[in-house]
């Protein structure tokens, strides 16, 4: 396996449109295909689709719960366990596995979302992750450029497209690159 690659997006609401779910599908595919594992928030809506993808490409898949155990995970939070090979149990709440999922992933990419989407890319930005952000899924990701000029902390490495194959293999180009940069030490 390459790398870890975190799908964040919304669980629910406006962005999960039929076109963006199935963009969250492909985007997990194709982590799959290029041999990474994909990470998310063992949740429903875009992080689950992408997690389809991954598994209908015999890829691996590690979901990041709030829970503190199985049953809390089901029951409290009424969240998904299919499609997901692992699942890590934080007992976090939302916002502490948000940390723990970016801070184990090598890169995160951002379809739609909502709140839960913004911190997950903020904790990316500020770990200096390098940040795919796929356009035209509406919510969070559709915003981040702008978010981005607002905030004044300079651009980071985010990486824009609204193609799903195109920005899962230029985020695996990039982090190649910053391997073997690390590899020349």
């Amino acid at each position: 396996m390459k790398y870890k690659i975190c799908v964040s997006g919304a669980a629910a609401g406006d962005s999960l449109t039929p076109s963006t779910l199935k963009k969250a599908k492909k985007v997990g595919e194709r982590i799959a295909q290029r041999d990474c594992v994909l990470i998310t928030g063992a949740t429903t809506g875009i992080p689950h689709y992408s997690a389809m993808g991954a598994h209908e490409e015999n890829g691996i898949s590690i979901g990041f719960s709030p829970g503190i155990s199985k049953k809390e995970h089901v029951k409290k939070y009424r969240l998904p366990t299919d499609d997901m090979d692992l699942i890590v149990y934080t007992g976090f709440g939302y916002s502490g596995r948000n940390l723990l999922m970016v801070r184990s992933s090598e890169a995160v990419i951002i379809i739609g979302g909502r709140i839960g989407t913004l911190n997950e890319f903020t904790n990316a930005f500020e770990e200096e992750k390098p940040i795919g952000v796929l356009l035209e899924t509406t919510g969070i990701a559709d915003e981040i450029k702008r978010i981005v000029d607002i905030a004044d902390k300079g651009s980071g490495d985010i990486i824009y497209d609204k193609d799903p194959v195109k920005l899962v293999d230029k985020i695996v180009h990039l982090l190649d690159k910053k391997h073997s940069e690390v590899l020349t030490y």
